[in-house]
Formats: C-alpha cells, structure tokens, sequence
C-alpha cells in the first residue's frame, strides 16, 4: 500500500522552460550560460550551487566573477526565475487533496534563489509558500547532494523513515526515474507541462 508521494519542483509541480533562463543569465553578462545551464543537471558554479559547495553570497561573487560586473543576490534570482513559466493551480489544489491521505515530500535539485522565491507568499496566486503542500522540503543545497546521486534519496529515506516499497517518486528526468526504481521506489515520468495528475490517480489505485 502506497504512504508516501515524493514529488520533484521543476517540469513536475510547475513548468519550466530552459532557454528563458540561458537568457536571462546572458543578459546579465554570463555569457557561457548556455554550457552551464541544463534542466536536469547544472555544471560549474550552478552545480556548485545546487550541491552546497557555495552558498548565495558565494555564487554572486563568482557569477559577477564571469560578468564582469558585480552581481546582486537579486540579479541572481532573476535569471535563476527565468526557469519557471508557470505554476499551475491545479496540480497544487490536487496535492491539498494527496495529503488528506498520504505524506508528501519535496525532493529536488535547487538553489537558495529559487527557494527564496518558492517558500515566499509569491510561489502562487493564492500566497501560499510550497511547504503548505508537503510534510518535509528535501532540497539539494542543504542535503550536499544532487540527484541522481543515491546520497539524496537515502537522506530521505533515513530523515522521513519511509519505506521506499510504500512509495511513488515523481520526476521528469530519466536517470532521476532509474536511481529512484532501483532504490524501490514505484516511479513516474510526467513529461514538462503535462497533466499528469490521471496517470497518478491510476498508479495509487493499483497498488
């Protein structure tokens, strides 16, 4: 029987489109962004980031660094937000109803810029920060470890005391899905911008 839901942010719970980004960190001077920028696994200091190797004041040292020019935690944010294109209502309103029955967490690679947008009033039209929806917020920056790496879900599977077998890992990216099933998990891949909230509904009530 299935406790547990964990679910990625970005191309899961709200949609995200790439190159938006590669241009926002362009026009702010960076100008390798499109190296360094990926959806599912940054390189460099967006890497370094999302890892905790450095924090925020840390990546705006070394982004203004690339630029040339000094760079705000503001700046920063602008084109790390470029990524996101929507947060659908929806799917948030149908995670109100999950939780009613099953414990949902947040397992995602991200940034303390993301974040600082994500668990503000700001993340929806209804002022509601993303930890209203979910028991527990796993977020690589402060875990130390990026997904795929097995090291971030057994961070989870240890803090939140689930039993992998009794739970479905949401992801959009591929090698994501494949740590998370040889792990135990039951998987899906929605694909960026899908409803996909039908295929879920199928998966709980065959298990």
């Amino acid at each position: 029987m299935i406790k547990n839901i964990v679910f990625d942010l970005g191309g899961v719970i709200m949609d995200i489109n790439r190159e938006s980004a590669v241009k926002r960190f362009e026009e702010l001077g960076i100008t390798n962004a499109e190296e360094l920028l990926d959806k599912y696994h940054q390189k460099g200091i967006f890497l370094e980031v999302e890892d905790g190797r450095i924090d925020a004041d840390g990546f705006c040292r070394k982004l203004s660094e690339l630029a040339n020019r000094e760079l705000s935690f503001e700046d920063a944010k602008y084109g790390w937000l470029g990524f996101i294109t929507g947060v659908p209502l929806y799917r948030l309103h149908y995670m109100e109803e999950l939780r009613k029955k099953y414990n949902l967490y947040l397992l995602s690679n991200t940034n303390p810029f993301i974040m600082s947008w994500a668990r503000s009033k700001d993340f929806n039209s209804e002022g509601k920060p993303l930890d209203y929806y979910f028991d527990k917020l796993y977020l690589s920056y402060q875990v130390g470890v990026v997904k795929p790496d097995k090291g971030i879900f057994d961070y989870l599977i240890k803090d939140a005391s689930i039993n992998p077998a009794e739970s479905v890992f949401v992801d959009d990216g591929s090698a994501n899905i494949k740590m998370g099933k040889e792990l135990g998990f039951e998987v899906m891949q929605p694909i960026n911008g899908e409803d996909w909230r039908g295929r879920l509904d199928e998966i709980l009530l065959t298990i």
